[in-house]
Order: C-alpha cells, then structure tokens, then sequence
C-alpha cells in the first residue's frame, strides 16, 4: 500500500495549483462583483481564453482517452485536479472531456456529438431529474413514443446543469411504461440525444446560491431512431453511470474549498486580536481549526479511494457514495466554522466566504442526496454487497 502521490502526481498538483493561484483566484473580485450586478460570472470568451492557457501548459483532456487527443491520466489525477480548482470558485474546467456516458455512441454518434463536445464546438447537459422524480426514478414520468422511424417526445425535467448553454441533451424517457413500472423503474427508459433544434426549450431556475439550473420542456420533439444512445430500454443503466461518476467528484471539490477555507481561517485566527490576544489562542478557535483538518484529510482518503478503485477497473460505487456523503458534510460544518471564525466580517459579501457558504449547501442535495447515499450504503451492507473491513 502507496499512500503519497508518485512523483508524476505531485508535480501536476503543483502545476494545476500555480494555474489557479495565477490565472483563476485573482479573477473571484470580479466574479463576485458580476454575480451581485446579475451579470455571468465571467465575460463571453474568458472560459475560452482560460481553458487555451491551461492548454499550452499541458492541460487539455484530463482524463479523456489518447486516442481522442487526451491526456488520459486516470481517475485519481482526475479528483487531484478537482481539488486544486475547487481552492476557487471561479467557474472553470479544463477543455478537451466530454460526459462519460457519450463514448456509448456508435460511431457516427460519436462523429456528430463526442467529438465536437471533447473539440469544445458543443455543449452538452444530462437530464434525468424529473419535477417529481429526483432520486425516486420509478415517478419519472417524460414519455417517448415511437412513430415511424422517430421517437416523440413529453415532459419536462428540472435541475439541469448546463441546460441553459447546452447544443444537446441525452435525456432520459420512458418507452415501455409496463416494463418501467415491473422493473421498480431500472427498465423501460431508454437515453435519447436531443438537439436543441429538433425543439426541446429551457428555462433558468433561480437558486440561493450561483448554479443556474435549467428546466428544460419537451412538447412533441420528434427525434430519429438512430439517436438512442446505447441500448433501448436500458437507460437507467447509463444514467447510474453517469450519477456515479459524479458522485465523488463533489467529494473532491469540497475538499479543494475546504483546505483553501481553512488557510483562511488560520491567517485570520492569527491576525485577529480579542483582549489583548490573537484569537489563536482561544481553546474555541483551537478546537474548530483541529476538527475541520482531520476532517477534510478523512474526506480526502475517501474520495482518492474511490478514485483509485475506479483506476483499478473495479466497482466503486460503495465508495463513491461514501466519499459524496461525507465530503458534503465536511464541506458544509467546514465552511460554517470558518464563518463563524471570521464573525460579522465572514457573513458580509467583502468577503467570499458567504459566497462558499451557498454554494457549498447544494453539495448535499445534488447527484444524490444525503438520504439516498445513507440508503444505498446501508443497503450495500445488509444484503452483503459490502463486507465490512
């Protein structure tokens, strides 16, 4: 057992951090200043220059396969980087990726939509969450009716990253309602890829924090049969995946905003005087700062495990799961202490703590609750999936 990056590992952490210490951090005034006057946090063509930066240093399809002009490092570089650019909450990706689930596609699928997505020449989304159906997918109820050689269809889904942006949706609809029902909802669904000109409309739902879903509507949008993603009647199967790889990612994201939080909290621990003495010395203060580190350090193991089990080619959605559940609640008692540290000072908008402290809520709701996590670890336990130790 190897617990410490390689060497290869360490130096592109360090790499990806000067990146985000140079080019991203001294951009939050600004993204801050955007955000209070309803503006986009960043201009039109900054995510562009940006993401062309971090291109000439090396950084252009982390994690997308060589033979699509990646880099392919793996998945445990792969929540390294969401790390280090979650130290920021300056929107940023690295270009040249595209959603998992889209290497289904055949080939031709592959040459309309995978790789002008990995190309940066589309944008995509995923929509499963329904009005009713968020993480109970038996009340999904978009429909897809097959006439002719074209499938139509109903419905609207709600909560959708990217759904304002997006050039085309793999949506998630309904097209053996029988089966669908029979099967406890796991059958009977089948992942279509929807352009928006074939007529699908979206719009922006507003949120406490700065993520602008969208609710996308679906009023007879007629779509080819030779736009099934993967097999029909088998989309939820794709829809896990999708979900699960996303599901540590918010691990690593927390953990990344909560070890650039707590530096906060310990330089303003230090600075700040109360009677007479930096409140570093206050056993209260002490207490916080020690709690919120081991705790982002068991965060951290737990995110780089289910990392590293995807590496090794194996199931890890036990500890995907596990690394979302707890990462999310790190991230949250995390942020909350840090404000509570910086007092008066840490509620105002002159400092983007309150800004974290929003967006950091969301964590534990998205890409599966904290509930449905609960439910599928137990559930893994109990009927033996999982062996403790």
């Amino acid at each position: 057992m190897h617990l410490r990056l390689t060497d290869e590992q360490e130096m592109v952490r360090k790499t990806i951090r000067k990146f985000v210490e140079k080019e991203l951090i001294p951009l939050e005034n600004d993204v801050l200043r955007n955000e209070r006057e309803g503006k986009p946090s960043l201009p039109e063509g900054k995510m562009e220059e940006l993401q062309q930066k971090a291109k000439e240093a090396g950084f252009w399809g982390i994690n997308t396969p060589e033979e699509y002009g990646g880099a392919d490092l793996g998945q445990m570089m792969l929540a390294i980087v969401q790390m280090e650019v979650a130290r920021t909450f300056v929107p940023f990706q690295f270009g040249g990726s595209a959603d998992n689930i889209l290497y289904y596609g055949n080939e031709e699928q592959k040459e309309k939509y995978l790789i002008p997505t990995i190309n940066g020449e589309k944008k995509s989304c995923f929509a499963m969450t329904e009005p009713g159906a968020g993480s109970d997918t038996q009340n999904l109820r978009m429909t897809a009716v097959k006439d002719g050689d074209e499938w139509v269809l109903n419905g609207e889904k709600t909560f959708i990253t990217g759904g304002n942006e997006a050039d085309f949706v793999m949506a998630i609809a309904i097209t053996d309602k029988e089966l669908h029902k029979s099967s406890h909802g796991r059958k009977g669904v089948t992942c279509f890829i929807v352009d928006r000109a074939m007529g699908w409309e979206s719009e922006y739902i507003h949120t406490m924090g700065e993520w602008g879903p969208a609710s996308l509507i679906f009023e007879n949008v007629r779509v080819p049969e030779e736009n099934i993603l993967g097999e029909i009647n088998h989309g939820y199967d794709l829809g896990l995946e999708w979900i699960g790889f996303a599901r540590w990612i918010v691990g690593a994201r927390a953990v990344g905003a909560a070890e650039r939080l707590l530096n906060m909290a310990i330089d303003y621990a230090n600075e700040r005087e109360t009677f007479g003495k930096p409140i570093a010395t206050r056993q209260a203060i002490q207490w916080q700062i020690a709690d919120s580190a081991v705790e982002i350090e068991a965060a951290k193991w737990l995110v780089l495990n289910a990392a590293f089990t995807l590496d090794q080619g194996e199931d890890n959605r036990h500890y995907a799961s596990m690394a979302k559940l707890y990462g999310a609640n790190m991230g949250n008692n995390v942020i909350d202490r840090v404000l509570q540290i910086h007092g008066g000072m840490g509620y105002t908008r002159e400092l983007p703590i309150e800004r974290w402290y929003r967006e950091a809520r969301l964590w534990r709701i998205y890409d599966g609750t904290d509930e449905i996590q609960r439910l599928i670890i137990s559930r893994n336990l109990l009927k033996g999936h999982v062996k403790i130790g």
